[in-house]
């Protein structure tokens, strides 16, 4: 149980952001329940857990094949989601583990929950499969494979929803596609990063698609010759056209609407992203998948705002606003330093002044600002929606908070907001992480986890897990 839930947590952890992973458990239908939740993930749910596993037991179903003895050995009963606050989960039945539910984190900025639901589906599968196995044949392997399990988990949601839409015969082989979107992103053509769209057809389908243009079949460029193809997305950058594939070649280009079901990998240059239906299911960059949209959420700035004594209608400018230059800096790949003064009036900021003032809800002034942000030195934004300063110098005294891994940008906001109060600092980096700063600390910082000892093998029951939670 240990190596499951220790190598589920590093997978998860490299593919979305550092998680947690809890385990709640009962062997026989008897009981007693369990909870193997070593990093403390689940405090704070305490309620709805005794709700739902002591007070209505939805773990114990005596109707349930399991309990009449009608289970089919290696079978692995889902269950469905208990749809928790904040949380991830995916419970399921089988011979060697009567209930197993496994919890992680909802990341604010995943872009699809399915990759990280078939990653606790597949560690529910390799634990029921590893208890029913003799302690002497257990290989170990288990924690170790899940640690490596992203690419699987993007192919095992895509094949959920083909099947979904497309049924079960379909032609289109899915970790080709997926290796083959992994070597285009990683091949430079002249220099530059792959831009454009690449769609993925089932071949039943393409008969469906205008094309502007086609390729003979025997000219039709392989889909794993990547540099091939990637000379061929210079065909589609910048516009609405798109490469069409069926898997296993390029077939031609296109730009009207696509079919109801396709896999478009959408590349943006250093990144990209996967999507099914026009929705992103994940990235990707560096030749990796990640569940992470690369757009900056800024809920910590959306959360300092309903602080304030703002209206509704400012805080939605303001939010806006702050939102669009951060996205247009991440997508650009520059780094920039927005200043949101919340002081009336507000302070004075050494650098370069307005006169009058760009106003942050005119489309037009906005567009200026986003602009304006690529020159050194930080936007100040005020609370009245304009932005009063660009260029601006903040300067202040050496705190202990300094962080001498990170640029001039992020400890000049350190100390900055260290010194004066009623402001909040937003830091994007070129190499695309957002900082959002406040009286000398970081709201977003990254937190890794602790890693937890491989003595903590014997869980307690959830009645004392409950008790243990009330008394802290």
């Amino acid at each position: 149980m240990y190596d499951t839930l220790e190598g589920l947590r590093g997978g998860l952890s490299q593919f979305s952001a550092p998680s947690r992973i809890a385990l709640i458990h009962a062997y026989t239908n008897e009981g007693p329940l369990r909870i193997y939740d070593p990093q403390h993930l689940l405090n704070e749910h305490e309620p709805i857990i005794r709700e739902l596993y002591l007070e209505k037991e939805i773990w114990r179903q005596p109707d349930h094949p399991l309990s009449r003895g009608m289970d089919q050995p290696g079978f692995l009963y889902p269950e469905k989601d208990l749809q928790l606050s904040g949380l991830i989960s995916f419970g399921g039945r089988s011979r060697s583990l009567y209930y197993q539910r496994w919890f992680t984190e909802h990341h604010p900025e995943l872009c699809d929950i399915g990759p990280t639901e078939r990653w606790l589906e597949h560690a529910a599968w390799r634990l029921a499969h590893d208890l029913a196995s003799e302690i002497s044949l257990y290989s170990g392997i288990s924690g170790a494979f899940l640690r490596e399990y992203a690419t699987h988990a993007v192919r095992d949601h895509i094949i959920d929803e083909m099947s979904r839409y497309l049924g079960l015969d379909t032609h289109l082989r899915i970790y080709p596609v997926l290796d083959a979107v992994l070597e285009i992103s990683r091949t430079r053509e002249e220099g530059a990063w792959p831009r454009g769209e690449l769609t993925f057809v089932a071949p039943r389908f393409l008969d469906s698609i205008t094309f502007m243009t086609r390729f003979p079949a025997t000219e039709r460029p392989s889909l794993g010759n990547a540099k091939h193809v990637r000379k061929l997305l210079q065909a589609v950058e910048y516009s609405n056209r798109w490469v069409v594939s069926d898997g296993r070649s390029v077939v031609g280009i296109a730009c009207e609407k696509k079919p109801l079901f396709c896999i478009t990998a959408d590349y943006q240059g250093g990144f990209g992203f996967l999507r099914i239906k026009g929705q992103s299911i994940c990235s990707f960059t560096d030749g990796h998948f990640y569940a992470t949209q690369h757009r900056a959420k800024l809920v910590e700035v959306e959360e300092a705002l309903l602080e304030t004594q703002l209206s509704s209608e400012k805080q939605g400018i303001l939010f806006t606003a702050m939102s669009r230059i951060v996205h247009r800096a991440q997508e650009n790949r520059f780094g920039c330093t927005l200043i949101l003064d919340l002081n009336d009036p507000p302070i004075s900021i050494p650098g370069h002044h307005l006169d009058p003032p760009l106003r942050l809800n005119d489309p037009e002034h906005l567009a200026l600002i986003q602009s304006l942000a690529k020159v050194d030195g930080a936007l100040h934004l005020s609370a009245d929606l304009q932005l009063s300063g660009f260029a601006s110098i903040m300067d202040g005294k050496a705190i202990a908070a300094e962080d001498r891994a990170r640029g001039a940008r992020y400890n000049s906001a350190l100390r900055f907001t260290a010194m004066n109060t009623n402001l909040l600092v937003v830091v994007v980096s070129c190499d695309r992480p957002v900082s959002i700063i406040r009286d000398g600390m970081e709201l977003n910082a990254r937190c890794d986890w602790a890693p937890f000892s491989g003595s903590h093998i014997s869980p307690p029951d959830l009645d004392t897990w409950l008790a243990d939670r009330k008394q802290a």
